[in-house]
């Protein structure tokens, strides 16, 4: 079997841990909630609202402004809202999950022994141009 086919199964496998069962979940229960689906809606029509605005030829500063607080104020409630509070710590989970698999995969790359890497601490960039070190 090769790399690749390896690969496959492994992000098969990523496919039944916790932290991306949650994330899916966190994810679903978001689509089915149309309470949020309603409020990302009426976010996008006043995004598009407010790039019609700003590309009248004599806009309206009052307009864009209340586009703004509109559109500020709509992303404060989508943001705080306890589905999207649970989908980020679910999606902060995961992106630690696979930038732990991405510095196992460079520290493999650049001649590494891919078994000796620990979850990078502050945050992996998966460029080792910028790290202090993996392990």
């Amino acid at each position: 079997m090769d790399c690749i086919e390896l690969f496959k199964k492994a992000a098969a496998a990523m496919q039944t841990d916790p932290r991306y069962l949650e994330l899916d979940a966190a994810r679903r229960e978001n689509d089915m909630d149309q309470e949020l689906q309603g409020l990302i809606g009426e976010f996008n029509l006043a995004r598009l609202d407010l790039n019609n605005e700003t590309s009248k030829i004599e806009p309206s500063d009052d307009r864009i402004n209340e586009l703004n607080q509109k559109i500020n104020d709509l992303y404060t409630q989508i943001m705080s809202s306890e589905g999207m509070v649970r989908y980020n710590a679910a999606k902060a989970e995961c992106e630690a999950l696979v930038n732990h698999i991405d510095a196992i995969i460079n520290t493999a790359m650049n001649g590494g022994d891919p078994m000796t890497v620990n979850a990078p601490q502050g945050g992996c960039t998966g460029s080792c141009a910028t790290c202090g070190g993996c392990h």
